[in-house]
């Protein structure tokens, strides 16, 4: 728990939490609400969110690299990796609390667009003629992605400790992964039913990615 609310402690310690979190909420409300084009609402004429599902996963393929992509560079570069192995903190601890910091301050970046499906249900004919049950479907969908997202952007953090380096290699690794795997199970939960396959796949994504992240990070602390 100490490095997970370090890490946490860190990200709203510098405007790193602000920054990330404000262009993705303000950039989601843009292209819903003000510029034109598929995703925009008024101009799709029919009161629905679908734009804001179709939007966040090629937000969260920047987002989530750039909240991961300083997780282990940072730590080298200042020395303070040292001193946590030093404290005999297993590097499996370490590995999973900067998981769990960078993916709820991911999820803390989500959660505040259920304000765009009271928006929207407010301007529905009748008003609240909004499908809740997909809407929440779609919302768990973005967090279960976002799990596998930070997985990946963990992944491409230990293997480099160049923060540049790490962030374009998670974005385009979530990129690919997404058009190869991830987009029809993220599709599949949309629709507002929740199968266990989807779970499964999700959970199974970051599982793979903690312990590449373990195994990758182990072998540079016994050299």
């Amino acid at each position: 728990m100490f490095v997970y609310r370090k890490e946490l402690g860190y990200y709203f310690a510098t405007p790193v939490a602000y920054v990330v979190v404000g262009l993705y909420l303000l950039a989601v409300s843009l292209f819903l609400w003000v510029i034109p084009g598929t995703w925009n609402v008024v101009e799709s004429g029919y009161a629905q969110t679908d734009g804001l599902f179709q939007l966040s996963p090629w937000l969260l393929m920047l987002l989530c690299p750039a909240l991961t992509m300083r997780l282990f560079a940072e730590e080298r570069v200042s020395g303070t990796w040292n001193l946590l192995i030093a404290k005999k903190v297993p590097v499996w601890r370490i590995v999973v609390s900067k998981f769990l910091a960078a993916w709820t301050l991911t999820a803390i970046a989500i959660l505040p667009c259920v304000v765009h499906f009271f928006l929207v249900s407010g301007i529905a004919e009748p008003a609240g003629n909004v499908d809740g049950a997909q809407f929440a479907g779609s919302m768990a969908g973005l967090l279960l992605m976002s799990l596998s997202f930070t997985a990946i952007g963990l992944v491409a953090a230990s293997v480099t400790r160049n923060q540049i380096v790490a962030f374009i290699l998670g974005a385009v690794t979530c990129f690919i992964l997404y058009w190869i795997l991830i987009q029809d199970h993220y599709e599949s939960i949309s629709r507002g039913v929740i199968d266990l396959r989807d779970l499964l796949f999700f959970l199974s994504v970051a599982a793979i990615g903690i312990i590449l992240t373990i195994v990758i990070i182990e072998r540079i602390t016994r050299k």
